[in-house]
């Protein structure tokens, strides 16, 4: 007969780790694949405007883990839009509460009233009131009676004039124009925060 070996400690130790490190791989490869479609692919949210890809298209919105461009406070609740006048930023805020995208943004010079807005009308392309042709108008609040909406220049490029002139366009790089296009449908939550 024959004595039985036992299996020595480190042994069971590095086959308990090494397991462990393929379960922790396997649960991040599921919950990767569990991102909801036309959502969260390409695009990296950008830190100050640009005038972006020559294309002007660099995909759709991503999750931003940077707590600095965290969702402002008493933003509102659900799916929306927030746009902070005093960071002059915008986020793109998912049903889960989690932003899906935020880019800096260029504001014109007339800014919307802090508060709830939504989304009234959103034309494709046209003509800003600065002359400069823009794609992906996205009105959302009329101020003093001008309408302020989201826009980026059709070139690609950044606001060469003053604030003043482009009335109450807010100008967005490309990418991050169509991103807020495909995100904000009329009826869609608009919340100005200062």
């Amino acid at each position: 007969m024959h004595a039985r070996r036992r299996t020595p400690t480190w042994a069971w130790v590095s086959a308990l780790t090494v397991a462990a490190l393929v379960a922790v791989a396997v649960l991040a490869v599921q919950a990767r694949g569990k991102v909801p479609e036309g959502g969260l692919a390409s695009a990296r949210p950008s830190a100050s405007p640009s005038a972006g890809s020559a294309d002007g298209k660099s995909g759709t919105p991503r999750p931003t883990p940077k707590q600095e461009n965290a969702v402002p406070e008493d933003s509102g609740e659900g799916r929306r839009v927030v746009y902070s006048l005093g960071q002059r930023r915008v986020w793109l805020v998912g049903e889960n509460e989690l932003p899906l995208r935020t880019f800096a943004v260029w504001p014109g010079g007339v800014a919307p009233a802090e508060g709830e807005h939504k989304v009234s009308t959103r034309r494709a392309a046209g003509n800003g009131s600065d002359g400069v042709p823009v794609e992906h108008v996205v009105y959302f609040a009329n101020t003093e009676g001008v309408w302020v909406a989201f826009s980026h220049a059709a070139d690609g490029a950044a606001p060469t004039s003053s604030p003043e002139g482009r009335g109450g366009a807010v100008r967005t790089r490309p990418a991050d124009g169509e991103a807020l296009w495909e995100f904000a449908a009329t009826g869609t939550p608009v919340r100005v925060v200062g």
